[in-house]
């Protein structure tokens, strides 16, 4: 393999790392019964890395025959949001875990859990995905 050739040119747009990395740890917003402990979120070009860090604050979310119901945990901001449909997600608390999906409009919904969600437990959801445009 040869990495170098004659006439090739080292310039500065060549020694670039890529697009550069853009961060925010502001404007989620928390759903009914949790609070925002943290929240950061990446991007570099298309690509996006978030992080949801947040606390049950309402009552014990049960599984019901072993499932549990659709629960809206937290709204991504604008900008920060899949373009081309839903995507998943996996969370835990450290104890149980389980799946989360984040819809186009911003709505992170907790899907799965091997276990019932008490109240004071601190949820830790991750999700990257890629943006069509």
């Amino acid at each position: 393999m040869t990495l170098w050739q004659p006439g090739m040119r080292i310039t500065s747009n060549r020694l670039n790392d890529g697009p550069p990395v853009i961060s925010t740890n502001s404007g989620l917003l928390a759903g009914s019964g949790f609070t925002v402990n943290d929240f950061r979120g990446y991007r570099t070009g298309r690509s996006f890395v978030l992080d949801l860090y947040l606390l049950r604050t309402g009552a014990a979310i049960v599984l019901t025959s072993g499932n549990l119901p659709d629960t809206t945990c937290a709204t991504v901001p604008v900008g920060w949001r899949p373009t081309n449909g839903t995507i998943n997600g996996a969370w835990d608390d450290g104890t149980s875990f389980g799946g989360f999906v984040l819809g186009t409009d911003g709505l992170a919904t907790l899907r799965t859990s091997n276990l019932d969600i008490a109240n004071g437990r601190n949820l830790r959801l991750h999700a990257e995905f890629i943006i069509d445009n």
